[in-house]
């Protein structure tokens, strides 16, 4: 490890569970790198639901992960573990984190970490991670959405929404999205969506079958999107839920995913298997940053606030009133 590090680092940590006041910036130690790990000084992390329910006290870090939240960074290898020798000090990197990347340096499992794609700046690159990591491991891997497929996606101005748009777009699939008001609608058109609809004035179902249904519906809405969905898919569509915004306590009619054949999965990214994670990264690295490069597709940047204003980036995150990725930066 370099002598010019540091002994401790400015950090935002969750003084307990509650609101966004809870978000507290405290001084830290530095994170011990281990040996198959890279430590990182953060340019940039980003601000993601997993933390909102952690900060809640309803998603706890996994064991032996940092208490901190954060689980997505943009910065520059500043140590190297024994075993993570592909990397070496001063590569520009993204990461997936387990947490702690609220903090200006983070030690991360080397085989979850990716150069910053070619032509991104490094702040708005802290926005590709978790989004990218969790379309592609659910939507391409495990719903194996492929061209010419119908992708239904809920939400489509959001991070994993826009993500979800110019991956499908960028592979091949019809992409319908739903919003609300006119301009989150339209942000889903510019970044390439075939079909937009504003289900306050729209029923998706009714839209969705006017096409011939979906085959793969991304929905982070639950409540009555639930029998919704299962109307609105395909004969053997496979539905995704990775969120609950409207609630995930409901009674639906299930006869619909034995008639029609259905798919119905949910996921969570954090407790997935280091080896799991390695194998993402790799496939969006390979198959997925080249289209980055390319300028087909974009990271969706909102805002970037500094690290210390946490509390007002929580605030906003569940205002549900943004764009594309909420971010803090450490400079």
């Amino acid at each position: 490890m370099s002598n010019t590090l540091p002994a401790a680092m400015n950090a935002v940590e969750i003084s307990a569970p509650g609101g966004p006041g809870v978000l507290k910036p405290v001084q830290r130690p530095l994170p011990v790198v281990k040996d198959h790990e890279v430590m990182i000084k953060v340019a940039a992390c980003g601000i993601n639901g997993p933390d909102i329910m952690q900060r809640k006290g309803l998603y706890p870090a996994p064991a032996g992960a940092s208490d901190l939240p954060g689980l997505e960074v943009s910065g520059e290898v500043v140590a190297v573990g024994a075993k993570a020798a592909r990397w070496k000090a001063g590569d520009k990197m993204v990461a997936l984190t387990n947490g702690g990347g609220y903090a200006e340096y983070v030690a991360v499992h080397a085989e979850h970490c990716m150069p910053v794609p070619a032509g991104i700046g490094m702040i708005d690159a802290a926005g590709l991670p978790e989004t990218f990591f969790t379309v592609w491991s659910n939507v391409f891997i495990g719903a194996g959405l492929k061209a010419g497929e119908t992708f239904l996606v809920h939400g489509g101005a959001g991070g994993i929404g826009t993500t979800c748009i110019q991956l499908g777009k960028a592979f091949g699939a019809k992409v319908i999205a739903t919003d609300s008001p006119e301009a989150r609608c339209r942000i889903c058109s510019e970044l390439g969506a075939d079909r937009v609809i504003d289900y306050r004035s729209e029923d998706f179902v009714e839209v969705v079958r006017g096409e011939g249904g979906a085959n793969v519906i991304l929905d982070i809405v639950g409540g009555p999107n639930i029998e919704k969905n299962f109307k609105a898919a395909s004969h053997d569509a496979r539905i995704i839920q990775l969120a609950f915004a409207a609630g995930s306590k409901v009674e639906i009619n299930l006869m619909p995913v034995m008639l029609k054949r259905l798919s119905y999965t949910g996921s969570t990214l954090r407790t997935r298997p280091d080896a799991y994670k390695a194998r993402v990264a790799r496939e969006l690295e390979e198959k997925v940053w080249p289209h980055i490069a390319a300028g087909r597709i974009r990271p969706v940047t909102h805002t970037a606030l500094p690290l210390a204003e946490a509390a007002k980036a929580h605030a906003l995150m569940e205002s549900s009133g943004h764009t594309g990725k909420i971010l803090l930066k450490t400079g």
